[in-house]
């Protein structure tokens, strides 16, 4: 039988390194002197987890289980407004806003339309709108913003995906994702993965988290979620989000921590850029 994990020297992750990232993430300095948050954008399947993560990264930062984000208790699609969640801290908030959207179907006439995802990374659309399944949002819209800040726009897209179903995505799904991500693509605007219930996707994992990376199954899980939706594995951080526990875990943290970090600094850089541009 095959083996369920590849040598561990492949492959290292500093477990120990939470302190040192929330340290960075709470000391963080936007790199626009316009823009006081980065404002990321998170997009998906139903069910996948979006509010959970915004809810993890908050957990993380308060010591504690939040609910920022409401999350619906059988994984249904339970958001169904544009949405913008402050990331808190202990001390206050922090200069992050995650943004949460309503969770992408495969029909074309079920979820949002990826011209309302792409609007809304542009800044176009107004805070508490609620996406029709019947058509995108038209520029004659109340709800849309002609003129947006670069205050109000995103500099990168999450796109959040159930690792146990990542093989079975359905090519309806992935070919919305890919519409988004060539739009944004033509101005360099990041898209990265976070891939949810990895302990529900691998016994081993579930028995251990810290064998995460060193996971077979895991590892072909990246593989396959990489090809499907067409990203580098290098853009692929797995995570286990906050779902019924009462309290916070350091291995569960320090995973949160390091994709939230790669995500705020890909944003950051884009931010940079436009600095110059």
């Amino acid at each position: 039988m095959a083996s369920q994990e590849y040598e561990e020297s492949r492959k290292t992750f500093a477990w120990g390194q939470k302190e040192a990232l929330k340290k960075r993430l709470e000391e963080f300095s936007v790199s626009h002197p316009d823009v006081k948050h980065i404002r990321i954008l998170l997009a998906g399947q139903t069910g996948a987890g979006k509010s959970s993560f915004i809810n993890s990264v908050n957990n993380v930062f308060q010591g504690r289980m939040t609910s920022e984000a409401l999350v619906d208790s059988n994984d249904l699609c339970f958001t169904k407004r544009l949405k913008s969640h402050r990331v808190r801290g202990a001390g206050g908030d922090l200069p992050f806003v995650l943004i949460d959207t309503m969770g992408l179907e495969p029909c074309v006439l079920e979820g949002p339309y990826p011209e309302d995802i792409i609007q809304a990374i542009y800044g176009h659309v107004k805070e508490n709108y609620k996406f029709n399944p019947d058509e995108p949002l038209s520029h004659r819209s109340k709800d849309y913003i002609s003129d947006p800040l670069l205050s109000e726009q995103a500099f990168c897209l999450v796109y959040i995906v159930d690792a146990p179903t990542i093989q079975y995505i359905d090519e309806r799904l992935t070919d919305k994702l890919k519409i988004i991500r060539q739009r944004i693509g033509s101005k360099r605007i990041p898209l990265m993965i976070v891939m949810t219930k990895v302990d529900e996707a691998c016994p081993l994992v579930n028995a251990d988290l810290r064998k995460l990376y060193t996971s077979e199954k895991i590892r072909k899980m990246k593989i396959c979620c990489a090809e499907r939706i067409g990203v580098p594995i290098s853009s692929i951080y797995p995570v286990k989000n906050y779902h019924d526990e009462i309290e916070v875990d350091d291995d569960v943290d320090v995973l949160i921590l390091n994709a939230f970090e790669q995500i705020v600094n890909s944003a950051n850089d884009r931010l940079r850029e436009e600095a110059y541009e």
